[in-house]
């Protein structure tokens, strides 16, 4: 009796862990299947958004490499801004909301039409060749997001999986155009709801981030590197000045977007006609050009902002910056704020380390991370891009005033269909968009 019974004990053992080695390699052969799923997809859009991201950084460059030669390009704004508006009225996207659309159908509150992306490259490079003042990532998260929705709409995949594309395209994108891979897989997950992170995101996001980086590279387009002069050793006296300008950074990134966001509103209350408006808009911005007598505050300001790394800048810069980008985007022309925050940072900072005595170099390059930190409310990234773009020794600084200004930069943000999660100064939820 004892014998059957041990027998039996032992045939129900091999059949309870054979039901469990079953069961696991099932779950590994669904997972197995899934990683070749999204590495796949990922594939596909991170070369497809490789080759477009490096033609698209190729038109503006060229674009305004023509401006700065030929200077009759700046009275071509009304022309171009006319086109942009009429282009944006034929494709029946009158009503277009930028960035903030693609953010909307991560929570499936909206639905991307097929025309952003030929209307978002086409209206940037318009706004580059004529002179606007504008930046680049407007387009390459519009540009990711379509087509990572289309792309998830012809293989008839779920709404959820349709989000994780979503997220891919915008990696890719981000990444082939600002040539930084690591920062770029991390943005998309981050920017759409500050205190979580999609984190199913993750295999899609790297691998289309890297492939559009390694391919845009193939194409000819180099990776930006900025060499700062001198990074002093880290002390109690220096932690003190760079907490400072986390403050002054932080203080700068809301009233970037108060001016951004309360601009527009007021340039579409007094001017409704979309035609009219952005005829007077663009006459604003050649008079300005005019009064200031200089190409610094048009375009996206690379040159400027290489020069606040080396240590120069005028003490204005930032401001007038901020008022040629608000005019420029509220009136109707398109593009991005991300690189003219890096502007405003780069160059505030570089004055914040002229008046205090600590290396102007160093705070142009923290300055920067710092402006992005604040308007996107995305430390990590901020700290990836800074990682990408500086030497490693600037870290410890990069992340003070990171914190800093992550904190101090409260609710404020460039997108309204961003959403906060959790609590910036407590540890409670919260439910709320941006604020203006």
């Amino acid at each position: 009796m004892r014998k059957f019974s041990f027998q039996y004990k032992a045939s129900e053992r091999f059949y309870y862990y054979r039901g469990r080695f079953l069961h696991l390699c099932i779950h590994a052969l669904l997972h197995f299947r899934l990683l070749f799923r999204w590495v796949g997809c990922a594939l596909v859009l991170g070369s497809v958004l490789g080759v477009i991201g490096a033609e698209f950084v190729k038109a503006i460059n060229w674009s305004t490499k023509f401006r700065n030669t030929h200077l009759w390009c700046y009275g071509l704004l009304p022309i171009g801004g006319l086109l942009i508006v009429f282009l944006y009225r034929i494709m029946h996207d009158k009503h277009d909301k930028g960035t903030n659309i693609i953010l909307a159908s991560l929570r499936s509150e909206a639905q991307i039409p097929v025309q952003v992306a030929p209307l978002i490259f086409i209206s940037t490079i318009i706004t580059h060749f004529c002179g606007g003042s504008a930046g680049r990532e407007g387009a390459a998260l519009q540009l990711g997001g379509s087509l990572g929705n289309t792309f998830a709409t012809l293989l008839h995949m779920r709404e959820k999986d349709k989000h994780i594309l979503i997220l891919c395209g915008m990696s890719a994108a981000f990444s082939a155009i600002f040539r930084t891979p690591v920062a770029a897989a991390v943005f998309a997950m981050e920017v759409g709801c500050v205190g979580t992170m999609q984190y199913a995101a993750l295999v899609p996001c790297v691998v289309s981030s890297l492939t559009a980086s390694y391919i845009a590279a193939k194409l000819g387009l180099p990776q930006e590197k900025y060499e700062i002069s001198s990074i002093p050793e880290l002390s109690p006296i220096t932690a003190f000045q760079t907490l400072l300008l986390g403050i002054c950074c932080a203080a700068l990134s809301i009233i970037f977007c108060v001016i951004l966001h309360r601009t527009e509103h007021f340039i579409k209350k007094h001017l409704k006609n979309q035609y009219l408006r952005i005829l007077t808009i663009s006459m604003i911005l050649i008079c300005m050009g005019l009064l200031f007598r200089t190409q610094d505050f048009y375009g996206t300001g690379a040159h400027v902002i290489e020069r606040a790394i080396e240590g120069k800048t005028v003490w204005y810069a930032c401001f007038i910056k901020m008022i040629f980008t608000a005019v420029t985007l509220g009136g109707g022309f398109k593009g991005g704020e991300i690189v003219p925050s890096f502007y405003i940072g780069a160059t505030a900072g570089c004055l914040f380390g002229q008046i205090v005595g600590l290396s102007p170099s160093l705070c142009a390059a923290a300055g920067m991370a710092a402006l992005f930190c604040g308007v996107t409310n995305c430390p990590l990234t901020s700290l990836l891009i800074s990682a990408e773009l500086f030497r490693q020794e600037c870290i410890p600084y990069c992340m003070l005033v990171l914190a800093v200004s992550y904190l101090l930069s409260g609710y404020y943000g460039l997108y309204r269909e961003q959403q906060f999660y959790y609590s910036k100064f407590t540890d409670h939820h919260i439910h709320h968009k941006t604020r203006e």
